[in-house]
């Protein structure tokens, strides 16, 4: 049997989607959101509902800057364009 993973807590609603994400990499806040979403609809639901948008790579500095802002990324007025990917990636 596999070692548990840990308790994400009471705040996330599918537990086991929760750590499929987590499993895959993405961040905490990411994964809850996108378990809880699916939670409270369907799974199949969560996924046709996103938007489109181009990858980071393809966003101005600026643009950038702008969602690390909106997203509080510490140090974002400093960062390459680089590292400004990895931090919002990150987040």
């Amino acid at each position: 049997m596999a070692p548990k993973q840990e308790d994400p807590g009471p705040s996330v609603k599918d537990p086991e989607l929760y750590e499929k994400l987590r499993d895959e990499g993405n961040s905490k806040e990411k994964s809850a959101r996108i378990a809880n979403a699916a939670a409270n609809s369907s799974r199949s639901e969560v996924g046709e509902r996103g938007g489109s948008s181009p990858s980071y790579e393809e966003w101005t500095v600026a643009e950038l800057r702008e969602r690390a802002a909106e997203l509080d990324v510490e140090g974002r007025s400093t960062m390459t364009k680089d590292q400004l990917v990895d931090a919002l990636r990150d987040h």
